[in-house]
């Protein structure tokens, strides 16, 4: 059990049996009473943020979260499979429950998986990844003289990101997967 002394950005705990973790911590004490933790924890099942208050004597249960690597295998209609490295257990996710992740996913790439009792709850991609660019308009004399420096690209994925106007059909670029935006080419 956790103190609310214990109580640190980052820290994983549980909330009636669901998994949250820290993204906010404020202690505060008034004169004569117990000190007070005010934090935003954030689920990890449905991302969703919501504030918290724990008084001094409260016991807050930490999370058993764990961290593994898989393989992403293959995408089905709306589900997307993986593969756990260590135990070579295959699990699915739905498009919904990835988001914006499924843009940046490719047939045997590694991910992290995020586990909470032994059951798959989230994917981490790495924080970039190489694509390549399959369709892109070509740069025409005097593109850059309205200030227009960028075009959309189509990438492997099926997903469309601004490019410099130098980047061309074929070429291989590395993309911001928190962002969603080009970072430079490979």
């Amino acid at each position: 059990m956790y103190s609310i002394a214990q109580l640190r950005v980052g820290t994983a705990i549980q909330i009636d049996g669901q998994p949250y973790i820290v993204s906010s911590a404020s202690f505060s004490k008034q004169a004569r009473g117990s000190g007070v933790m005010k934090t935003t924890v954030k689920s990890l099942l449905t991302g969703n943020s919501l504030p918290m208050t724990f008084q001094g004597n409260d016991k807050i249960e930490p999370a058993e979260v764990r961290f593994s690597k898989a393989q992403f295998l293959y995408s089905q209609g709306d589900d997307y499979f993986f593969m756990d490295g260590e135990t070579y257990e295959q699990f699915s996710f739905s498009k919904a429950a990835l988001g914006d992740k499924t843009n940046y996913l490719l047939d045997g790439d590694s991910v992290d998986i995020q586990s909470f009792n032994e059951q798959p709850i989230n994917v981490q991609l790495p924080p970039k990844v190489n694509l390549k660019v399959v369709e892109t308009t070509a740069a025409v004399r005097g593109d850059t003289a309205q200030g227009k420096v960028t075009k959309p690209a189509k990438l492997e994925t099926g997903t469309t990101v601004a490019v410099p106007i130098f980047v061309k059909e074929g070429d291989l670029i590395r993309i911001n997967t928190d962002t969603g935006e080009y970072c430079e080419r490979v």
